[in-house]
Protein backbone atom coordinates (compact mmCIF):
# COMPACT_ATOMS: atom_id res chain seq x y z
CA UNK A 1 0.00 0.00 0.00
CA UNK A 2 0.87 3.99 -0.45
CA UNK A 3 1.57 5.66 2.69
CA UNK A 4 1.55 9.12 2.45
CA UNK A 5 4.48 11.07 5.16
CA UNK A 6 4.28 14.61 6.10
CA UNK A 7 7.42 15.45 8.33
CA UNK A 8 9.73 12.51 7.07
CA UNK A 9 12.64 14.58 7.61
CA UNK A 10 11.55 15.04 11.56
CA UNK A 11 13.20 13.72 14.14
CA UNK A 12 10.60 10.88 13.82
CA UNK A 13 10.44 10.70 10.37
CA UNK A 14 14.34 9.83 10.17
CA UNK A 15 13.17 6.76 12.10
CA UNK A 16 10.14 6.23 10.31
CA UNK A 17 11.13 5.49 6.98
CA UNK A 18 13.15 2.89 7.83
CA UNK A 19 10.96 0.87 9.13
CA UNK A 20 8.09 1.49 6.47
CA UNK A 21 10.77 0.73 3.69
CA UNK A 22 11.88 -2.48 5.69
CA UNK A 23 8.09 -3.45 5.81
CA UNK A 24 7.79 -3.27 1.65
CA UNK A 25 5.63 -0.32 1.83
CA UNK A 26 5.77 2.56 -0.97
CA UNK A 27 6.09 5.71 0.46
CA UNK A 28 5.73 9.12 -0.88
CA UNK A 29 6.72 11.99 1.75
CA UNK A 30 6.51 15.69 1.39
CA UNK A 31 9.72 18.37 1.50
CA UNK A 32 9.67 22.24 1.11
CA UNK A 33 13.37 21.27 -0.64
CA UNK A 34 14.00 18.76 -3.66
CA UNK A 35 14.93 15.26 -2.86
CA UNK A 36 16.23 12.24 -4.36
CA UNK A 37 13.86 9.64 -4.64
CA UNK A 38 15.50 6.13 -3.73
CA UNK A 39 13.65 2.47 -3.90
CA UNK A 40 10.61 2.40 -2.20
CA UNK A 41 10.50 6.48 -1.41
CA UNK A 42 9.55 9.19 -3.28
CA UNK A 43 9.71 12.74 -2.19
CA UNK A 44 7.23 15.62 -3.38
CA UNK A 45 7.98 18.77 -3.49
CA UNK A 46 5.47 21.30 -1.26
CA UNK A 47 3.69 22.70 1.97
CA UNK A 48 0.65 21.90 4.07
CA UNK A 49 -1.48 23.22 3.86
CA UNK A 50 -2.44 24.17 0.32
CA UNK A 51 0.55 24.03 -1.61
CA UNK A 52 0.46 19.98 -1.99
CA UNK A 53 0.61 18.31 -4.99
CA UNK A 54 -1.76 15.69 -6.56
CA UNK A 55 -0.72 12.20 -4.20
CA UNK A 56 -3.56 10.30 -5.50
CA UNK A 57 -5.33 8.51 -3.06
CA UNK A 58 -3.08 6.86 -0.32
CA UNK A 59 -4.45 4.42 2.47
CA UNK A 60 -2.40 5.89 4.95
CA UNK A 61 -1.51 9.24 5.83
CA UNK A 62 1.09 10.21 8.61
CA UNK A 63 1.99 13.34 10.01
CA UNK A 64 4.48 14.76 12.00
CA UNK A 65 3.72 18.48 11.78
CA UNK A 66 1.40 20.92 12.96
CA UNK A 67 -2.04 19.51 13.14
CA UNK A 68 -4.27 22.39 11.64
CA UNK A 69 -2.42 22.82 8.35
CA UNK A 70 -2.56 19.14 8.39
CA UNK A 71 -6.39 19.19 9.15
CA UNK A 72 -7.21 21.57 6.55
CA UNK A 73 -5.59 19.52 3.94
CA UNK A 74 -7.33 16.69 4.49
CA UNK A 75 -10.64 18.33 4.78
CA UNK A 76 -9.99 19.45 0.88
CA UNK A 77 -9.17 15.90 0.01
CA UNK A 78 -11.90 12.83 -1.21
CA UNK A 79 -10.05 10.32 0.99
CA UNK A 80 -10.99 6.18 0.31
CA UNK A 81 -13.43 4.83 3.12
CA UNK A 82 -11.65 3.33 5.68
CA UNK A 83 -7.84 5.33 5.28
CA UNK A 84 -5.97 5.43 8.12
CA UNK A 85 -4.49 8.93 9.57
CA UNK A 86 -2.02 8.57 12.07
CA UNK A 87 -0.25 12.08 13.58
CA UNK A 88 1.58 13.41 16.60
CA UNK A 89 0.34 16.14 18.69
CA UNK A 90 1.73 16.95 21.94
CA UNK A 91 1.70 16.08 25.72
CA UNK A 92 2.04 19.72 26.26
CA UNK A 93 -2.33 19.80 25.20
CA UNK A 94 -2.83 18.58 28.83
CA UNK A 95 0.50 19.52 30.32
CA UNK A 96 0.44 23.56 29.63
CA UNK A 97 -3.41 23.86 29.72
CA UNK A 98 -3.36 25.32 32.99
CA UNK A 99 -0.04 27.01 33.33
CA UNK A 100 0.12 30.63 34.82
CA UNK A 101 2.28 31.56 31.56
CA UNK A 102 -0.36 32.99 28.75
CA UNK A 103 2.05 31.73 25.58
CA UNK A 104 1.97 28.50 27.11
CA UNK A 105 -2.15 28.30 28.11
CA UNK A 106 -2.33 28.96 23.69
CA UNK A 107 0.27 26.47 22.74
CA UNK A 108 -2.32 24.07 24.64
CA UNK A 109 -5.04 25.10 23.33
CA UNK A 110 -3.83 25.63 19.94
CA UNK A 111 -2.55 21.49 20.31
CA UNK A 112 -6.30 20.61 21.53
CA UNK A 113 -7.92 22.28 18.45
CA UNK A 114 -5.80 20.78 16.11
CA UNK A 115 -6.73 17.57 17.55
CA UNK A 116 -10.51 18.23 16.99
CA UNK A 117 -9.89 19.68 13.78
CA UNK A 118 -8.29 16.55 12.40
CA UNK A 119 -10.80 14.17 14.25
CA UNK A 120 -13.08 16.06 12.45
CA UNK A 121 -12.33 16.25 9.08
CA UNK A 122 -10.93 11.86 9.39
CA UNK A 123 -15.04 11.22 10.29
CA UNK A 124 -16.43 13.54 8.18
CA UNK A 125 -14.65 10.66 5.22
CA UNK A 126 -14.81 8.05 7.33
CA UNK A 127 -11.66 8.06 7.71
CA UNK A 128 -9.73 5.92 10.73
CA UNK A 129 -7.62 8.35 12.98
CA UNK A 130 -5.67 7.92 15.50
CA UNK A 131 -3.38 10.54 17.44
CA UNK A 132 -0.21 10.13 19.85
CA UNK A 133 0.92 12.72 22.60
CA UNK A 134 4.44 12.02 23.39
CA UNK A 135 6.01 13.47 25.68
CA UNK A 136 9.22 14.88 25.43
CA UNK A 137 11.05 13.43 22.87
CA UNK A 138 15.08 13.02 22.09
CA UNK A 139 16.87 10.74 19.99
CA UNK A 140 18.06 12.11 16.67
CA UNK A 141 19.78 15.44 17.98
CA UNK A 142 17.02 17.14 16.35
CA UNK A 143 15.15 18.39 19.28
CA UNK A 144 14.58 21.86 20.85
CA UNK A 145 14.40 20.50 24.55
CA UNK A 146 17.77 18.27 25.64
CA UNK A 147 19.88 18.46 22.34
CA UNK A 148 20.28 22.25 22.53
CA UNK A 149 21.70 21.41 26.46
CA UNK A 150 23.90 18.97 25.56
CA UNK A 151 25.68 20.99 22.87
CA UNK A 152 26.16 23.85 24.97
CA UNK A 153 27.62 22.09 27.57
CA UNK A 154 30.08 20.18 25.24
CA UNK A 155 30.76 23.37 23.83
CA UNK A 156 31.58 25.31 27.08
CA UNK A 157 32.65 22.45 29.28
CA UNK A 158 30.29 23.62 31.52
CA UNK A 159 26.95 21.60 32.67
CA UNK A 160 24.30 23.47 34.63
CA UNK A 161 22.61 20.67 37.40
CA UNK A 162 18.96 22.36 38.39
CA UNK A 163 17.49 20.89 41.67
CA UNK A 164 13.98 19.78 40.24
CA UNK A 165 11.86 17.15 41.87
CA UNK A 166 9.37 16.88 39.07
CA UNK A 167 9.13 14.01 37.18
CA UNK A 168 9.78 13.28 33.48
CA UNK A 169 9.55 10.43 30.58
CA UNK A 170 11.51 11.30 27.75
CA UNK A 171 10.65 9.25 24.67
CA UNK A 172 12.73 8.15 22.19
CA UNK A 173 11.92 9.19 18.85
CA UNK A 174 12.37 5.39 17.00
CA UNK A 175 10.14 4.19 19.80
CA UNK A 176 7.68 6.63 18.87
CA UNK A 177 7.69 5.88 14.82
CA UNK A 178 7.34 2.32 16.33
CA UNK A 179 3.85 3.36 17.62
CA UNK A 180 2.79 4.38 14.44
CA UNK A 181 3.77 1.22 12.65
CA UNK A 182 2.04 -0.25 15.35
CA UNK A 183 -0.90 1.00 14.61
CA UNK A 184 -0.90 0.18 11.04
CA UNK A 185 -1.48 -3.60 12.26
CA UNK A 186 -4.16 -2.22 15.05
CA UNK A 187 -7.12 -1.19 13.54
CA UNK A 188 -8.81 -0.89 17.23
CA UNK A 189 -6.43 2.21 18.30
CA UNK A 190 -8.29 4.46 15.75
CA UNK A 191 -10.35 6.91 17.08
CA UNK A 192 -7.98 7.37 20.24
CA UNK A 193 -5.57 9.58 21.49
CA UNK A 194 -2.85 8.02 22.27
CA UNK A 195 -0.63 9.53 25.23
CA UNK A 196 3.08 7.96 24.59
CA UNK A 197 6.10 8.29 27.23
CA UNK A 198 9.09 6.63 27.71
CA UNK A 199 10.04 3.24 29.28
CA UNK A 200 10.95 5.13 32.91
CA UNK A 201 10.16 7.70 35.13
CA UNK A 202 12.97 9.97 36.93
CA UNK A 203 13.59 13.34 38.39
CA UNK A 204 13.53 16.35 36.13
CA UNK A 205 17.31 16.46 38.03
CA UNK A 206 18.46 12.77 37.43
CA UNK A 207 17.45 13.32 33.77
CA UNK A 208 20.26 16.15 33.35
CA UNK A 209 22.16 14.19 34.90
CA UNK A 210 22.33 11.26 32.64
CA UNK A 211 22.49 14.02 30.08
CA UNK A 212 25.38 14.82 31.15
CA UNK A 213 26.72 11.45 31.88
CA UNK A 214 26.33 10.21 28.27
CA UNK A 215 28.07 13.64 26.67
CA UNK A 216 31.66 12.54 24.97
CA UNK A 217 33.69 14.76 26.54
CA UNK A 218 34.04 15.69 30.18
CA UNK A 219 31.85 19.14 31.64
CA UNK A 220 31.58 20.62 35.30
CA UNK A 221 28.66 19.86 37.07
CA UNK A 222 27.12 23.21 38.44
CA UNK A 223 24.34 22.59 40.69
CA UNK A 224 21.86 25.28 40.74
CA UNK A 225 19.85 24.77 44.41
CA UNK A 226 16.08 25.93 43.99
CA UNK A 227 16.38 29.30 45.93
CA UNK A 228 18.57 30.47 42.11
CA UNK A 229 16.22 28.68 40.25
CA UNK A 230 12.81 30.77 42.33
CA UNK A 231 15.05 33.88 41.82
CA UNK A 232 14.91 33.43 38.23
CA UNK A 233 11.44 32.45 38.04
CA UNK A 234 10.46 36.47 39.44
CA UNK A 235 13.68 37.61 37.04
CA UNK A 236 13.68 36.53 34.38
CA UNK A 237 9.88 36.17 33.20
CA UNK A 238 10.42 34.48 29.99
CA UNK A 239 11.99 31.36 32.11
CA UNK A 240 9.03 31.55 34.32
CA UNK A 241 7.25 28.61 32.44
CA UNK A 242 10.23 26.27 32.35
CA UNK A 243 11.41 27.05 35.97
CA UNK A 244 7.92 25.77 37.53
CA UNK A 245 7.24 23.12 36.13
CA UNK A 246 11.03 21.75 37.16
CA UNK A 247 8.65 20.74 40.37
CA UNK A 248 5.79 19.47 38.23
CA UNK A 249 5.03 15.97 36.93
CA UNK A 250 5.49 15.67 32.59
CA UNK A 251 4.69 12.18 32.76
CA UNK A 252 2.12 10.12 30.02
CA UNK A 253 0.58 6.61 31.14
CA UNK A 254 1.58 4.20 28.74
CA UNK A 255 -1.26 1.67 29.55
CA UNK A 256 -3.74 1.92 26.24
CA UNK A 257 -0.68 2.50 24.39
CA UNK A 258 0.89 -0.84 25.42
CA UNK A 259 -2.69 -2.33 25.57
CA UNK A 260 -3.72 -1.97 22.27
CA UNK A 261 -0.82 -1.75 20.02
CA UNK A 262 2.19 -3.66 22.52
CA UNK A 263 4.20 -0.91 22.40
CA UNK A 264 6.88 -0.86 25.47
CA UNK A 265 9.35 2.35 24.90
CA UNK A 266 12.73 2.31 26.16
CA UNK A 267 14.03 3.44 29.46
CA UNK A 268 15.71 6.77 29.45
CA UNK A 269 19.83 5.65 28.96
CA UNK A 270 21.29 8.08 26.14
CA UNK A 271 24.47 8.16 24.59
CA UNK A 272 26.51 10.37 22.72
CA UNK A 273 24.76 9.75 19.32
CA UNK A 274 21.35 11.24 20.65
CA UNK A 275 23.03 14.83 20.81
CA UNK A 276 23.95 14.72 16.98
CA UNK A 277 21.68 15.26 13.94
CA UNK A 278 20.88 11.72 12.71
CA UNK A 279 20.90 11.23 8.98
Amino acid sequence: MTVMVFGASSQIGRFLLPRLLARGETVKALSRSERASEPGLTWVHGKLPDRVPDVGRPLVIISFGPLLPFAQWLSSLVLAPGTRVIATSSMSAESKQDSDVPAERAISQSLRDGELALAAACEKQGALWTIFRPTLIYGAGLDKSLTPIARRAMRLRIFPLPAGRGLRQPVHADDIAAAVVAALDHPEAAGRILPLGGGERLTAGEMFARVRRSLPIGTLPVPVPAPLLRLGRHAVPRLRGPLTRLEANLIADNSELQRLLGVSPRPFQPDAACWEPQL
